[in-house]
């Protein structure tokens, strides 16, 4: 580690952080301020975007599907944004039980969110290999975020570090990052009991697992996976890794 710090700690966006730092591969160290993970952006205050000028923050990557980005919409000064929607299902699901009569229960939201976990493997290909793409175009600085910055956003971090190098412990660990960071807004305390609300707007080490292992179940693996369904062959993993990786200092 060097004098950079993970969290930015942004008024409006609490789990707003830098994936810099981690080593990667042969032993390169993944570069500070190229690549950022966020919740959503609607709420940042002037400071916050004066934080995020001084960053150079060029490309903002939304994950957030259509009513969610239309009821928080955004736009930071020379930030190009492209829009990548993944559908909440966990809410739909929710608003869907309630509707029914059906109560949520902790289990239920546990395997709710293991299911979405493994949907973004076999139902959003295209929008992670999108991601991808624009962080081979060039190496101005990025973030990508959805809502809370840890389901949709913490796979595409996963992701992004398993192709640089980074090893999965380091790579859980700053997933599970987002519970000591998040700020679950106020307004959700009485949506659902506490226990239900705990799983859903916190993250576990089990809803990632069920990812990997249903790429290593369906794809053979997490090489096979980025290189034949998001487009990482081995010229684009090169330019990725010279992008995005710096010899470690001395």
């Amino acid at each position: 580690m060097d004098d950079f710090s993970r969290s930015l700690s942004l008024s409006g966006a609490s789990n707003f952080r830098d994936l810099g730092g981690y080593a990667g591969q042969d032993g390169r160290v993944v570069r500070w301020r190229r690549i950022f993970r966020s919740d959503h952006l609607a709420r940042l205050t002037p400071q916050d975007a004066h934080v995020l000028q001084g960053l150079g923050l060029a490309r903002a990557v939304d994950f957030r599907g259509q009513a969610e980005s239309s009821a928080l919409a955004y736009a930071l000064p020379a930030v190009r944004y492209h829009a990548l929607p993944i559908e909440p299902t966990v809410v739909q699901r929710a608003k869907e039980m309630a509707a029914a009569g059906q109560r949520m229960t902790a289990p239920i939201a546990v395997g709710l969110m293991q299911d979405t976990y493994r949907a973004f493997v076999s139902d959003n290909t295209r929008q992670f290999a999108a991601l991808f793409a624009h962080l081979l175009d060039e190496d101005t600085p990025l973030v990508f975020h959805c809502t809370a910055g840890k389901d949709r956003t913490g796979f595409a971090a996963a992701l992004i570090l398993l192709a640089l190098g980074v090893s999965r412990e380091v790579v859980m660990q700053d997933y599970l990052l987002t519970n000591g960071l998040y700020r679950r807004p106020v307004e959700l305390a009485n949506t659902a009991p506490s226990e239900v609300l705990d799983v859903i707007w916190r993250v576990q080490e089990d809803f990632l697992q069920a990812a990997l292992h249903a790429v290593e179940r369906d794809h053979g693996g997490v090489e096979r996976y980025l290189e034949q369904r998001l487009g990482l062959h081995a010229a684009a993993r090169e330019r990725l890794h010279a992008l995005y990786l710096q010899a470690p200092a001395g």
